[in-house]
């Protein structure tokens, strides 16, 4: 299994080039689905699912030249035969997982039957700040926004470590090294606070940060 985990998309040349190597071949051929779920879950969902689907934010994923896109939505999935999405899926060489709120897209993940092929896929996974902090064993209470009908925190736990993203964000002042700090002394495990300029690459179980920002790991 291979992760992309990004704070904010494929920022720079180390993340692009990181994400490249994972694909094993150039972007332009490759196929991807891209996944905007998680951002219908807090305010201006809507707007920022087109912004992330057409390539308009400021999180590079779906602009980056792709052979083949295709949107996967995963609240449509329960209600339709799995024979119409999941063969798609499996076929892909990339998810690009869009932000937004990370205990959602769990839920979704889950409802969808995504998070049970997740381990089995061959595609590469980018997740982008929830998309990333999905694939944790917890987020924190620091992150709970959306709350799913069995409460608490707990994510997908295919890593083993925890992820506070865009960190030292001009547009987020509470996103700041000491507030990380609070919420690693919190968490069970390791736990990753990253700039927008950083990522991890996880292949099978090895870790390895890319950045050209500004992280910090906490040890439990």
């Amino acid at each position: 299994m291979k992760l992309l985990l990004t704070s904010a998309g494929i920022q720079n040349k180390s993340i692009h080039d990181a994400l490249v190597d994972m694909l094993g071949k150039p972007i332009a051929e490759s196929s991807a689905l891209c996944i905007p779920t998680a951002v219908y879950a807090i305010p201006g969902g809507a707007g920022n699912a087109w912004r992330f689907i057409s390539g308009q934010s400021s999180t590079p994923m779906c602009e980056l030249g792709w052979k083949s896109l295709g949107v996967l939505e995963l609240t449509a999935l329960p209600s339709i035969d799995d024979e119409l999405w999941v063969p798609r899926v499996k076929e892909t060489d990339v998810l690009l997982v869009d932000g937004g709120d990370p205990l959602y897209l769990c839920y979704w993940m889950r409802q969808s039957g995504l998070a049970d092929l997740l381990p089995s896929l061959n595609a590469v996974y980018v997740g982008l700040s929830a998309g990333s902090m999905v694939m944790a064993p917890n987020i924190g209470e620091f992150f709970v926004g959306w709350t799913p009908p069995t409460g608490g925190d707990e994510t997908l736990g295919l890593v083993d470590f925890a992820i506070f993203p865009h960190l030292d964000h001009e547009m987020l002042p509470y996103n700041t090294m000491a507030a990380a700090e609070r919420w690693a002394a919190g968490m069970q495990g390791p736990a990753y606070a990253m700039d927008d300029q950083t990522a991890i690459k996880v292949i099978d179980g090895a870790v390895e940060v890319v950045s050209e920002g500004n992280w910090k790991l906490f040890s439990p």
